[in-house]
C-alpha cells in the first residue's frame, strides 16, 4: 500500500512542477526562498546580490540564457524556478557548457528543493525536466554531481539514470563530493 501510495504521490508532483524562468511578479517569493536557502549555506539565486534591483538580475538571467555578455567564468545557462500551483517549490540551473570549475565540482544541472516542499518527488521531477532542458540544448552526456553526505540527492539522480563515476574533493576545501554522468 505505502508503494502506491508514493507512486500516486510521484505522478502528482510530475504533473504538478513547471519549471519556468523566474519573472518580474516572483521577487518577494524569490527573495524567500534565498534566505530560506542561505539558512543552509546553499545558495538559491545564483549570482543574485539582495542589493541588486529584481529587473536588474532577471536581465542578468536572461543575458546568461542568451549566452551574451557572460562575466569571466559564467557560460550559457538556463536559471529556472520549480513551481507548483503558483508557488516556488525550489529551483534548477541547467549550463549547457563546462568551464574548469563547473567540470570538476558544479557540472551541468544544479538543482534544490526548498525546505517544506522536500520528500514529495519533486526533486526527481525537477532533475528530469532539466535534463530534458539539457538535451535541447545539445547536452548529450550530463554532469551531475552533489554532496557525498547527501543521501536524499544522489537517490535523485540515480533514480534518473545516472552512472556514478567517482568520488572528488572540491577544489576550495570541505567534503568529498559525488559525480555522476547522465546519457
Amino acid at each position: 500500500m505505502l508503494v502506491a501510495v508514493d507512486r500516486a504521490r510521484s505522478r502528482g508532483a510530475t504533473a504538478a512542477v513547471r519549471l519556468r524562468p523566474p519573472g518580474g511578479d516572483d521577487e518577494a517569493a524569490f527573495r524567500a526562498a534565498h534566505r530560506t536557502m542561505a539558512a543552509e549555506a546553499f545558495p538559491f539565486g545564483l549570482f543574485y546580490e539582495p542589493d541588486t534591483p529584481w529587473p536588474a538580475y532577471l536581465d542578468q538571467l536572461e543575458a546568461c540564457r542568451r549566452g551574451v555578455d557572460l562575466p569571466p567564468g559564467r557560460v550559457r545557462s538556463a536559471f529556472m524556478l520549480a513551481v507548483v500551483a503558483g508557488e516556488i517549490v525550489g529551483r534548477a540551473s541547467i549550463r549547457f557548457e563546462l568551464n574548469d570549475f563547473l567540470a570538476h565540482e558544479g557540472g551541468h544541472i544544479g538543482y534544490c528543493v526548498l525546505p517544506p516542499h522536500r520528500r514529495r518527488g519533486y526533486a526527481t521531477v525537477i532533475l528530469r525536466r532539466s535534463l530534458a532542458i539539457a538535451r535541447a540544448g545539445r547536452v548529450e552526456r550530463v554532469l551531475v554531481t552533489c554532496d557525498d553526505a547527501n543521501v536524499g540527492s544522489a537517490t535523485v539522480i540515480e533514480r534518473c539514470g545516472a552512472v556514478f563515476e567517482s568520488l572528488a574533493e572540491p577544489a576550495g576545501g570541505g567534503g568529498p563530493f559525488r559525480r555522476y554522468w547522465i546519457g
